[in-house]
């Protein structure tokens, strides 16, 4: 099981409003500021309340690998306006939401690149 997972981005306050806002659909939202003691750099956690933060971005030269990361959500509304307000904050479409029957059959999903580049996508799992 997964606890979290942190990328670096170029721009940390970029990033911030582009993820505060794109996933503000799936119930995340951003903790303060904070600096690593490990890495000394500036970063900031997304979670759902309740839950703890399980996604952290941290400012450095971004590593912009062929990476993908995928948030599962419960509804394909969410997959929607995840995508919706991806868009509307500068993210760049790489696949509006739609039912990919090869990934299974009620497998409903969309993709954003990030300001950095990082392939994000939102699934949706449940029936219609």
């Amino acid at each position: 099981m997964i606890d979290h997972i942190i990328i670096t981005v170029s721009e940390l306050s970029k990033s911030k409003e582009f993820y505060q806002k794109a996933l503000a659909p799936l119930g995340y939202s951003a903790t303060p500021e904070y600096t690593s003691s490990s890495t000394k750099a500036k970063g900031v956690g997304f979670g759902v309340e309740g839950q703890g933060h399980d996604f952290f971005i941290q400012e450095d030269q971004a590593n912009i690998a062929p990476y993908h990361i995928a948030f599962r959500v419960p509804t394909r509304e969410q997959v929607e306006s995840f995508y919706m307000a991806a868009i509307a904050t500068g993210g760049k479409d790489n696949g509006e939401p739609e039912l990919t029957p090869e990934h299974g059959p009620d497998y409903y999903s969309a993709y954003v690149f990030d300001p950095d580049g990082y392939n994000i996508e939102v699934v949706c799992w449940e029936p219609a």
